[in-house]
């Protein structure tokens, strides 16, 4: 039976509806000094040092660019261990000891709005540069790269569209701090001398509609900035979708958003370049989802970026009882990373952790349904790319644009013989690359 699909079965509601819960003041935070992007690092600290709360306390190299590491509390360096990351890799991170007096760095100040009115592009580039400001919703692309180009832009886009199931931190972000998301639109736009700005939500979020509109027309009607509902389907959230839907712009695949006038940004970074630009503040704390069926009580925490996960599985009250082995996914069910291990750390850009029964499938033979076909929305043939990888035919998996994937996981979703085409496509991806 064909199955083509666009709709998840979604599990916001364990979440949405509660308020969010604070923990900002761990006994121990765990930064990391390698992720996706950095494999090199430099420690400016040594074991038992004092730091104070924003203080560089090394620095990451990439590829083409490096990356400040700060402090997330102030307290005592502690050692240098091995934690998970949520690529699935683990990684080296430094313990910090929290001495809970939030002694704030001197570079932490505020600066007056008379002062940020006169900021140039070059300013602000170098602002989110000196606070490491990257994408927040799970890139981790330095946001001042972004914020540098030369290209004329027209329209400036903070997706809030969120469409992974079971995650709703950026929909309690908005919630709580509407001001942050529409200022840090407002700087962006200011930096870029854009004068329209979109925050694209999904049709069925009425709440984040009714906020963001009523907060822009109270107070800040003298901006071009409108919220656009876009359809309730997946993954909707996709950059090139949330334009084209919202502006009528289409991207083709390889090509830059700025080439076209347009420019994006998660809802939790376009909060954190307003933090950036009003305070002087580092990616230091982030709305993050503790979720999923074997949790005692899901939640959405505010939390401190080198949080244990472990700390608030605890805050929830544990696992429940009838679950023998769980299954912990970091980031969306959807494009994430799964693991048999809850010793996980929220990092920048670790959006939640989803916590599930262990259920296993039995894979069977491909029937050729078509189904990973008809869903793709990438118009990808996932099946024949899955043949080609377990032919180690990499000529084939080119011919077939496995490069353009985006890991949707639709594939496997909607797969009748359960499947994990998506994982085969992957593969492929890193073997052409």
């Amino acid at each position: 039976m064909i199955k083509k699909s666009r709709k998840v079965r979604d599990y916001k509601e364990l979440t949405r509806a509660l308020p969010t819960q604070s923990y900002l003041d761990p006994e121990m935070v765990y930064i990391h000094l390698q992720n996706g992007r950095c494999k090199t690092y430099d420690l400016y600290v040594d074991e038992g040092d004092h730091v104070d709360f924003g203080e560089v306390i090394g620095v990451r190299h990439g590829g083409f660019f490096e990356q400040p590491i700060h402090a997330t509390i102030s307290g005592t360096i502690g050692k240098v261990g091995k934690k998970l990351h949520r690529t699935g890799r683990k990684v080296d991170c430094i313990e910090i000891k929290n001495d809970f007096k939030n002694t704030f760095h001197k570079n932490i100040t505020d600066r007056p709005d008379h002062v940020i009115d006169k900021l140039t592009q070059d300013d602000m580039v170098e602002i989110l540069k000196e606070n490491a400001l990257v994408g927040l919703g799970g890139s981790g692309f330095p946001s001042y790269i972004k914020l540098a180009t030369k290209e004329k832009i027209d329209h400036v886009v903070v997706n809030a569209v969120e469409c992974e199931p079971y995650l709703s931190s950026d929909y309690r972000l908005i919630l709580d701090h509407p001001e942050d998301v529409i200022m840090g639109l407002k700087y962006v736009m200011q930096a870029l001398d854009c004068n329209h700005g979109i925050i694209a939500i999904k049709s069925d979020k009425n709440p984040l509609y009714e906020v963001l509109t009523q907060v822009i027309e109270r107070r800040y009607s003298d901006l071009n900035i409108e919220v656009v509902r876009l359809g309730n389907y997946y993954p909707q959230g996709w950059e090139i979708e949330v334009f084209k839907n919202a502006l009528g712009i289409e991207v083709p695949h390889g090509e830059l958003p700025m080439k076209y006038g347009v420019l994006g940004f998660n809802v939790s970074t376009t909060a954190g370049i307003y933090n950036a630009v009003k305070h002087n503040l580092p990616v230091v704390e982030r709305y993050f989802t503790l979720t999923g069926d074997a949790i005692n009580y899901p939640q959405n925490y505010r939390v401190r970026v080198g949080t244990s996960v472990q700390d608030l599985i605890r805050q929830s009250d544990g696992y429940k009882e009838e679950y023998d082995e769980v299954l912990v996914v970091m980031g969306g069910p959807m494009m994430g990373v799964s693991t048999v291990s809850d010793d996980v750390i929220v990092s920048k850009t670790t959006t939640s952790v989803i916590v599930l029964k262990n259920t296993e499938y039995k894979e069977e033979p491909c029937v050729r349904c078509g189904s990973c076909v008809y869903s793709c929305p990438a118009h990808l043939e996932p099946v024949q790319i899955m043949n080609a990888v377990k032919r180690n035919d990499k000529d084939q998996m080119r011919s077939l644009n496995a490069d353009r994937c985006i890991e949707c996981g639709l594939c496997a979703y909607v797969c009748t013989s359960k499947i994990h085409v998506t994982d085969y496509v992957r593969k492929a991806k890193r073997l052409i690359r």
